[in-house]
């Protein structure tokens, strides 16, 4: 499933959970995983001393992916690691697609104190911008993230980016023997002023179920266990009380969804998602 992971990392990546859960993907599909500080050249960060003028953000980088080195050794993950200059977001993207990266590991929450490299900001750029599915984590004590995942939430619209994401989480369900979870949300907002009209309605649900039976047949063909369902409403909200209520591990969601009238999930649904979820978030960008 992964032979390939990109980690970028910060100085406070060290003890986080992601980290770890990055480390028992990599154990589970025997990969290796590419630890990657970037040098923000945004900031100033030269420093003058005897020897001439060194770059003091590359030479503390080096300290920290030697650092999460250290952790990554104490799990048996094979790692190199690499220390770069550029904007943070641009440069892992274009990293991972110059060196072939299969998964990007990203954390997003960050504790109080986190320097501006971990912000949901710079996350949030590369999950828009990633030709490669993208793992996101929430960094918050409480969360404790579960692997291999058993159960996995597929929210979908049947459009491109949910087909795309649709097929990369079924293989992932496939490769853990775990179930799915196939959710359509009905956009309220979408159904306007006739939101009590039962042909607005059943135009609408109608799409949904359509799309949640589209993913729940690409599940039979892999021999996926997969369950489906339909609801009304937010679809953020729908999307982090059906991770609750069917108790999933992971989500795989697409990064934009339907336009005009016939949508049903929206793009900005998986920006609130990867905020919010306390599970991992798993999205993919349309070809």
């Amino acid at each position: 499933m992964y032979d390939q992971i990109l980690l970028p990392v910060d100085e406070q990546t060290g003890p986080a959970e992601v980290l770890h859960h990055a480390g028992e993907i990599a154990h589970h599909f025997d990969a290796e995983i590419q630890i990657l500080y970037v040098a923000d050249t945004d900031e100033y960060s030269v420093t003058v001393v005897d020897e001439g003028v060194v770059d003091g953000l590359v030479e503390h980088g080096k300290q920290v992916v030697a650092d999460v080195g250290e952790t990554l050794d104490s799990l048996d993950v094979a790692h190199s690691a690499d220390v770069v200059q550029g904007t943070p977001a641009e440069t892992i993207v274009k990293y991972a697609s110059e060196y072939g990266y299969d998964l990007i590991v990203m954390p997003t929450h960050a504790r109080e104190g986190l320097s501006r490299f971990l912000l949901g900001s710079v996350t949030e750029k590369v999950v828009r911008l990633a030709d490669v599915p993208v793992l996101t984590a929430r960094m918050i004590e409480e969360d404790a993230f579960t692997f291999p995942y058993e159960r996995i939430l597929l929210p979908t619209d049947s459009s491109e980016s949910s087909r795309r994401a649709a097929e990369h989480g079924l293989d992932l369900a496939a490769a853990m023997d775990a179930a799915v979870d196939v959710l359509s949300v009905v956009e309220t907002a979408a159904l306007g002023p006739d939101i009590g009209s039962n042909v607005t309605s059943g135009d609408f649900d109608q799409g949904a179920h359509e799309a949640v039976s589209e993913v729940a047949g690409m599940a039979e063909k892999r021999d996926v266990e997969a369950s489906t369902h339909v609801e009304t409403g937010s679809p953020d909200e729908e999307i982090l009380s059906a991770v609750d209520e069917y108790d999933c591990q992971a989500v795989v969601m697409g990064t934009t969804g339907r336009r005009g009238v016939d949508r049903i999930l929206l793009g900005s649904v998986a920006e609130k998602t990867v905020r919010s979820a306390p599970v991992p978030v798993v999205t993919v960008r349309e070809e």
